[in-house]
């Protein structure tokens, strides 16, 4: 059985996006509310670094001349982590009600960000959001009618894009156009039986493996690039959300959690709220950071 450790008691209530940093050998992520926060660890030295966002942060990614592009509930901010300085690159254009949320960049380097309807889950039939693909400094809707967007990420070899709406506990996929960035062939990939939790963050591994954060079940799960499922890890915590890998071989792969109150069709044995960490036996790939 795979050991799974208690990396980093970040007691997060909401951690989320999971990004290591080969340049920096350290992991980044964030915690999207009470309260909104960035952070850094760096295991070779336990150095811990955070900074207060001044709304709920959905995510973020590395850019390739330093700093980070920072999703927040209202827009895109340049964020330089020296100064902790924010400017606002691109503003939502989603109501109040509707958050941005789970991004990531593609192996081009191009930006795509989902976003998170707050009227759910009061309001079942609630899906004011959209998945967007960030084309110079405007936001353009590619997948509409989203509740909350997870799941996303890319094969290694940038062809194939995931993503999915969590209520529907199914992962979709999409050809992506590694030129134009443009999706086609959209098509169910995985979708999850009832009592076996709900879709939350993704990863892939080298070989094209689809590791998913099984939120509510405390397991990973890991597909084949086909949809068949491989095998399911089991973690001591019930709310994982979001895997990647790191460490210096990028065979260890780190997840966060969320203490955020929901049915679990498992006892847990840890704490909700950690980085946790194992080694499956696959190895990741490096993040690209944003190209522009």
């Amino acid at each position: 059985m795979t050991e799974v450790t208690l990396a980093f008691d970040a007691d997060n209530y909401l951690g989320e996006t999971p990004i290591w940093s080969v340049a920096d050998q350290a992991l980044w992520w964030i915690n999207c509310e009470h309260p909104p926060e960035l952070h850094c660890w760096t295991p070779g030295s336990g150095v811990h670094a955070k900074w207060p966002m001044q709304q709920r942060i959905g995510g973020f990614v590395p850019k390739a001349g330093g700093g980070l592009l920072v999703a927040l509930a209202d827009g895109l901010y340049d964020f330089a982590p020296e100064s902790g300085t924010l400017a606002l690159r691109v503003r939502s254009p989603l109501p109040a009600s509707v958050k941005l949320h789970e991004c990531h960049c593609d192996r081009q380097g191009r930006f795509w960000i989902g976003s998170y309807d707050h009227a759910f889950p009061a309001d079942r039939e609630a899906r004011g959001g959209s998945w967007f693909r960030l084309d110079g400094d405007q936001l353009t809707p590619v997948i509409t009618s989203i509740s909350v967007a997870n799941g996303l990420t890319f094969s290694p070899d940038g062809r194939t894009m995931y993503a999915a709406d969590s209520p529907t506990r199914q992962v979709e996929a999409f050809d992506l156009d590694p030129e134009t960035g443009a999706l086609s062939n959209r098509r169910p990939f995985l979708r999850l039986g009832d009592g076996e939790g709900f879709v939350d963050g993704a990863t892939v591994d080298a070989l094209g493996g689809y590791w998913l954060a099984n939120v509510g079940a405390g397991a990973l799960r890991r597909y084949y690039p086909d949809g068949m499922l491989d095998r399911i890890v089991p973690l001591p915590f019930s709310n994982p959300t979001k895997p990647a890998f790191g460490g210096a071989d990028l065979r260890t792969l780190y997840i966060t959690s969320t203490k955020m109150p929901m049915a679990a069709t498992m006892t847990p044995t840890s704490p909700n709220g950690g980085i946790y960490a194992l080694r499956p036996g696959e190895v990741g790939v490096a993040e690209v950071p944003l190209r522009a």
